[in-house]
């Protein structure tokens, strides 16, 4: 099970989520409250093993401005969340990092993974980094194959049964392992990482 840690934004942070054994971490690079800038950024990828993805995430940014920050970061994948063409992602793989498509589903959404270009699908809750849960029955009618992440309203109490309900291949966290919004609860970053994988298990 693939386990991605989203909205970092201290060393202490990168370090629990790397010692809980996390597979990729995010950080935010547009509006939200768990917005780093481009300096508090390239100072926590510093932080990041290269066995673990450092992750970019970026919504209502334009392609170039993103391609800039990834650049000037050095994140190894850029995470490009909601409504963006296909030219974007060509415009950003142009870095050189990887990509991860973010979508809410919805009876129009290509859920086939590399549609655009992209390395990774993550299919979130319509109102994104909400913690909002949203209908996995969806999933009946139009469920990704391959490399896909599971991510809204996940938490360390629903995980598993989100897990075993939908069968991703892998899950993405962000407000569920809060303390309040913006600030990691460390104790929760390390319980969600194990109960991911015991379901998966």
């Amino acid at each position: 099970m693939y386990v991605k840690l989203c909205g970092l934004r201290t060393e202490a942070d990168v370090e629990v989520a790397v010692g809980a054994g996390a597979d990729a971490v995010g950080f935010v690079l547009t509006e939200s409250p768990r917005r780093v800038d481009v300096d508090t950024a390239r100072r926590l990828v510093r932080e990041v093993p290269p066995d673990v993805l450092a992750v970019g995430v970026f919504r209502g940014v334009g392609a170039a401005e993103v391609r800039r920050l990834a650049e000037e970061s050095g994140i190894g994948a850029v995470q490009l969340h909601g409504d963006y063409p296909r030219e974007a992602f060509d415009e950003v793989a142009a870095a050189g990092v990887r990509l991860l498509r973010a979508v809410a589903l919805t009876p129009g959404t290509d859920v086939r993974v590399g549609a655009y270009g992209e390395d990774m699908l993550l299919l979130d809750s319509p109102v994104a980094g909400s913690g909002e849960r949203w209908d996995l029955t969806a999933l009946d009618a139009a469920r990704p194959e391959g490399r896909w992440l599971l991510a809204g309203g996940l938490g360390v109490h629903n995980v598993a049964e989100a897990v075993t309900r939908a069968r991703p291949w892998g899950v993405d966290v962000s407000s569920g392992i809060e303390a309040s919004r913006g600030v990691k609860d460390h104790g929760l970053m390390r319980e969600f990482v194990v109960a991911a994988r015991s379901a998966d298990a």
